[in-house]
């Protein structure tokens, strides 16, 4: 059984402390949990990660945020991998920092990275795991706020989280997405402490 795991983010130094790249940090986390490393291919950095049989594709598209799609659609062909095994992480401003949650399926919620792996695969049935980054910015302001870096209490939290979203991951593979699910929303539903 073969999996893609899509973290999104925005290629660049400039880029790696901001809200926008929290699924660049998931899957970073992951990779250094693993030893194992990324190596650059087409349209993305690629690791692979071998669980009990299963073979997990990490991907951190270099198409920049808003051209996703792009990435995901050919990686998800070159490995033959199906939409019920496809997991999106991204950031999240409708869900305060700390927040998490996985769903099967559904709407981009005006995330522009989702709403092109959408449009892309003609398709909103695959799995999305939203990361709240929280919405306190003024009118106008969103654009600044979620290319904005995380705070110093929050970069402190960031391996607790991404340790949760990799464990949520592999309850995906491992017990199929309705009890993960289940598992993983109930465990994440109150946000960690505010900052």
């Amino acid at each position: 059984m073969n999996y893609l795991v899509a973290g999104l983010g925005n290629i660049g130094p400039e880029y790696a402390r901001t809200r926008h790249n929290m699924g660049f940090m998931v899957l970073d986390a992951w990779a250094k949990a693993s030893n194992t490393s990324f190596s650059t291919q087409r349209y993305g950095d690629i690791a692979e990660i071998s669980l009990k049989g299963r073979k997990i594709t990490l991907l951190k598209p270099s198409t920049y945020m808003n051209l996703s799609g792009n990435a995901v659609r050919y990686w998800k062909e070159k490995l033959g991998i199906g939409n019920e095994n496809l997991i999106v992480i991204c950031d999240d401003l409708n869900l305060p920092f700390g927040t998490l949650r996985m769903r099967k399926k559904g709407s981009d919620g005006g995330h522009n990275g989702l709403k092109n792996i959408t449009e892309v695969l003609g398709s909103q049935d695959w799995c999305r795991i939203r990361m709240g980054i929280g919405n306190e910015f003024a009118a106008g302001g969103q654009v600044d706020f979620v290319l904005g870096e995380l705070s110093a209490e929050q970069m402190e939290m960031m391996p607790q989280l991404c340790e949760k979203v990799r464990r949520g991951v592999q309850d995906f593979v491992f017990v199929g997405p309705d009890r993960a699910m289940n598992s993983f929303n109930a465990k994440n539903t109150e946000p960690e402490k505010t900052v």
